[in-house]
């Protein structure tokens, strides 16, 4: 492929203006949506270049009560300057303050009657892994501090915050003030800005296709071209009306990471991050909680979160996580309690709301076990028939567990990649799975449950899982045994 010539001036400009506008309309899609699902303090209007806003005019979401946020946000297309002390305490081009400085006055502006504030920075600059203050930057808050704050005067971060410090005009204890609230949301390159706008598009109840991502971000340029430069609720929902872009229901959002961050985390009602609980530093081959973190407390954590989101009827599960621990999370919001739940599945949303013709009668084979009177039970939509059945006899044998026997669920068609195809299908199969084990389960008292299938189905599956028996779930973990016991679920 031949390499691309540099850009232009005029085309630097357009695609930072298009990235503002991206940042822009993520700020009124959290408008709509948490207006819809009733949050307590919601925002109620996105600035962009607003006023008196001082350097931080970009996006400013503002609340009902305060803090309100004001964002700065800056594109380039080169890589070779990253966000350091330099960076940020170089004078403008023109001999001006630096954006620290800038960011430190208009700060103290806006907080001068002693009303708090939430600041950012939001860039697709990468942070500098050798600056003693931007090195520590918390990933999770996307603080420099508490790790700033450490170290003494003598120290590399000591000198640093002492050199901050006189660059913004502050004292250290003003700059530790400015510090805690000035959030550096940095490396948000234009791809990884709209992959997490289809998201929240599509837990919004929106279309999330790209196109209709570029369709919110042109509107929002074509306000500011008219001189609007405060966006209010009902002027979101008349460009959702008008561009043709609503669905279904806006969702309450349930992060849970365990693999990899989630890129909507931040907009999430409720977070639970494992990510650094988990073993190894792949997303790839994370299987199982690093000692001491175990399973049993993953599991509070997952059925903790109804409380969590007190009155939420639609959620919207986002994250990374494996096959028990979605099926936990369905069982934590079963249908039984009202509850409707989504999740994306190869970009599409899966939701318990979605309708069927008729329920899909998977196939079902009986193996004997004879080493108990507890049910085994596998689901497999994905693997080789043979392999999956071969390694649940093997784990079932080999930690002698109290069987009688094993049923194997497939598709009618059999197991095969991208056998469910879309959110009824899913639904379709769910609630057949469930039904054909209500029977045979009746003589047992309990059921063990291994499961290779798309993350969404084991989702759908225990948000169904109702008139059934008490069940272990089980975990691929990738080891010599394959299995391992994850959760205990109450029928």
């Amino acid at each position: 492929m031949e390499p691309l010539p540099a850009p232009s001036p005029t085309s630097v400009r357009i695609t930072g203006d298009h990235y503002q506008w991206l940042i822009a309309w993520t700020g009124c899609l959290t408008l709509l949506r948490e207006n819809a699902i009733h949050t307590a303090n919601p925002v109620v209007s996105v600035g962009v270049e607003a006023d008196d806003a001082g350097n931080l005019d970009d996006v400013v979401l503002l609340r009902r009560t305060p803090p309100h946020t004001y964002a700065q946000v800056k594109y380039t297309v080169s890589n070779t300057t990253p966000v350091n002390e330099d960076y940020l305490t170089k004078p403008s081009p023109t001999g001006g303050p630096s954006i620290l400085k800038k960011i430190a006055t208009t700060w103290r502006t806006l907080t001068a009657d002693g009303t708090d504030a939430d600041l950012a920075i939001i860039t697709n600059r990468a942070p500098d892994p050798n600056d003693p203050l931007i090195a520590v930057r918390d990933a999770r808050t996307q603080l420099l501090l508490p790790k700033a704050a450490h170290g003494t005067a003598r120290a590399e971060t000591g000198k640093a915050r002492t050199r901050w410090a006189q660059n913004a005009g502050l004292s250290e204890s003003e700059l530790h003030d400015l510090l805690s609230r000035l959030r550096f949301d940095l490396s948000r390159e234009l791809q990884h800005v709209q992959e997490q706008l289809q998201l929240l598009m599509a837990v919004c109840g929106l279309r999330n296709d790209r196109h209709a991502v570029d369709e919110g971000a042109n509107w929002v340029a074509q306000q500011v071209r008219d001189g609007h430069r405060t966006l209010t609720l009902d002027m979101v929902k008349t460009a959702v009306e008008s561009l043709d872009l609503k669905t279904g229901p806006a969702y309450a959002i349930l992060s849970i990471a365990t693999l990899k961050p989630d890129p909507i985390a931040s907009e999430a009602d409720h977070t639970i991050n494992w990510i650094d609980r988990f073993e190894t530093d792949s997303a790839y081959t994370k299987r199982r909680p690093l000692a001491p973190a175990t399973w049993a407390q993953l599991q509070d954590d997952i059925e903790a979160a109804p409380a969590r989101l007190p009155g939420r009827t639609n959620i919207s599960v986002s994250g990374s996580l494996r096959l028990a621990p979605a099926f936990l999370t369905g069982t934590a919001f079963r249908m039984v309690t009202g509850a409707d739940l989504a999740v994306l599945q190869r970009g599409d949303l899966w939701s318990t709301r979605d309708t069927y013709d008729t329920e899909c009668d998977p196939a079902v084979k009986e193996y004997d076990i004879g080493q108990g009177e507890d049910l085994a039970v596998g689901v497999n939509v994905t693997v080789k028939e043979q392999h999956f059945t071969q390694d649940v006899l093997e784990y079932l044998e080999g930690q002698n567990i109290p069987a009688s026997r094993l049923l194997i669920l497939t598709p009618p068609a059999g197991p095969k990649d991208r056998s469910v195809l879309d959110s009824p299908a899913a639904n379709a199969l769910a609630v057949g799975v469930r039904d054909a084990l209500r029977r045979p389960s009746h003589a047992t008292s309990r059921i063990h449950l291994f499961l290779a299938c798309p993350m969404g189905l084991a989702l759908l599956l225990g948000h169904r899982w109702n008139r059934l028996r008490p069940t272990v779930v089980y975990e691929d973990v990738s080891t010599a045994q394959v299995y391992e016991p994850a959760f205990f679920v109450q029928a």
